[in-house]
């Protein structure tokens, strides 16, 4: 079931949370209401951060603490806020407010007009939990290892709930239950109403993945290595699948084919089957996946640590095109979950910016490292031609002697 709670305030081509909805689907199929370009916006510090869409503007945190309003049509930048500390919690947008945590420790509500701070709620410790909007209500994880359901008129906290240790993973909200991973490695049920936990499931490792919910069935990643299918209702396991390596990726679901898409740290996206956990195809690339896979038609997009954007067939895992914005030799980490609009891409990259793609045209921006990869071209190629040339006077020397 799809969650319409945002439905009154949201267009139709809006994506206004990490991963889509609060359940964490991560997919939509909406055209773009203008006409895409490919675009770079630089940023200074790595971005981690996953992008949030409203009104045709995307809203992106960065590891210098600024959070960025960016015109999508053309990537130039409306305003930006500075936090006090790194931004790695991916935005939420509720009714013209924009929440997003702060490893200052802050969960900040701003209009999204011009960023000005409504109110901001301070939490324990650094916040790397993006945060989920359901009705009145704010719900976000803390490294203070705690849960925080908050007023969203006015900032004040209605409840609390502590796990055993830093909660780096993102809510998620079906059917009033608050589901959510912690590095204590236990998955959580929880009331959203009273903030009373219903149950609990004990992984063998830390949770940072953020889980995902389809016909009554929690899929989330463990730092063991495994992906976890549990029965929402009561917690008891349906299956697993092991993946070989910590699994900080969050998993997408395909409902229509009951297919589920994640990464893993082995560097592979592996597709399954969401009944059974029967593996449909596994694409291995270059470096560990931390990205979570958006699906868009016929496709999936995310990144990996080999500085890549990949599109593979959602069917098949073929590669259909992938994109490098270090040009194959200044490559950096993709750990920032694309999101879509339309035919357009929009990923951030540890090098600082953000990029725009246009998956129709597999085209791409021409990134500053071109330059500099062309500028150390013709540097060698001079400095080839002044040794041939000094080897020719030399040699001229000899032989007038």
């Amino acid at each position: 079931m799809m969650c319409i709670l945002l439905c009154p305030v949201a267009a139709g081509a809006d994506w206004l949370m990490f991963h889509e909805n609060p359940e964490h689907t991560g997919y939509m199929d909406e055209a773009a209401d203008f006409t895409p370009s490919t675009w770079s916006f630089k940023t200074g510090e790595a971005v981690k951060s996953s992008a949030a869409i409203f009104n045709s503007i995307l809203y992106v945190g960065s590891e210098n603490g600024r959070i960025y309003a960016v015109n999508m049509e053309d990537g130039t930048k409306l305003w930006d806020y500075k936090t006090e500390g790194g931004i790695v919690s991916s935005p939420a947008v509720y009714n013209e407010t924009l929440y997003v945590g702060s490893l200052d420790g802050y969960l900040y509500a701003q209009k999204t007009s011009n960023g000005d701070v409504k109110w901001k709620f301070k939490t324990g410790n650094s916040i790397e939990s993006s945060p989920v909007v359901n009705r009145d209500k704010v719900y976000v994880g803390s490294n203070d290892g705690r849960i925080y359901a908050i007023d969203i008129k006015n900032g004040t906290e209605l409840w609390e709930f502590a796990t055993g240790n830093a909660v780096r993973s993102s809510p998620l909200i079906n059917n009033n239950t608050l589901f959510v991973g912690s590095d204590d490695g236990k998955i959580y049920a929880i009331d959203i109403n009273n903030g009373k936990k219903l149950w609990e499931y004990t992984t063998g490792d830390a949770i940072k993945s953020s889980p995902a919910i389809y016909n009554d069935t929690l899929y989330v990643g463990s730092d063991d290595g495994n992906l976890y299918a549990i029965n929402s209702t009561d917690g008891s396991l349906k299956w697993k699948y092991n993946l070989g390596n910590p699994v900080r990726s969050s998993p997408t679901i395909d409902k229509n084919d009951n297919s589920l898409f994640i990464g893993s740290d082995e560097g592979n996206v592996t597709c399954l089957d969401t009944r059974s956990g029967e593996l449909k195809w596994s694409y291995r690339t270059g470096g560990a996946v931390k990205s979570t896979p958006a699906i868009f038609k016929n496709k999936i997009v995310f990144g990996s640590d080999d500085g890549a954007v990949y599109i593979l067939n959602k069917y098949t895992g073929k590669e259909e095109w992938k994109y490098s914005p270090g040009y194959y030799l200044l490559n950096y980490p993709i750990h920032s979950s694309p999101v879509v609009y339309g035919n357009m891409i929009y990923v951030g990259v540890n090098d600082g910016y953000i990029y725009a793609l246009n998956a129709e045209k597999t085209q791409g921006p021409t990134t500053i490292y071109a330059y500099y990869i062309g500028g150390a071209i013709v540097i060698i190629i001079l400095g080839l031609i002044a040794i041939r040339m000094i080897r020719r006077r030399r040699k001229g020397k000899k032989d007038e002697e």
